[in-house]
C-alpha cells in the first residue's frame, strides 16, 4: 500500500499554510480559502474538492453584507 502521508513531524505541528507544498505564491480557489478560515489555517481540503461550499459561503456573505446596509438605509430614513 502506497500513502502520500510523506511529511516530517515539524511540518505536521504547524498551519498547512507554511508547510513548503502549500506555500509556492498558487492561486487557491474559494473553497480552499474558507476551508482555511473555518480551521484556522490547519487543513485546505476541510470542505472537500467541489466548490460549491466556497461559493456558498462568499455569497452568503455578500448577502448578510447588502442586508446590512439596506437595513441601515432604511431605518435611517424613519426617522
Amino acid at each position: 500500500m502506497k500513502t502520500d502521508f510523506d511529511y516530517l513531524k515539524k511540518d505536521l505541528i504547524g498551519p498547512v499554510v507554511f508547510r513548503p507544498d502549500f506555500n509556492n505564491f498558487e492561486i487557491i480557489n474559494a473553497n480552499q480559502a474558507w476551508s482555511l478560515f473555518f480551521t484556522v489555517g490547519q487543513d485546505d481540503k476541510g470542505l472537500g474538492q467541489e466548490i460549491e461550499f466556497g461559493r456558498f459561503f462568499t455569497n452568503f456573505l455578500i448577502a448578510i453584507g447588502a442586508t446590512g446596509i439596506l437595513w441601515a438605509i432604511y431605518f435611517s430614513q424613519l426617522r
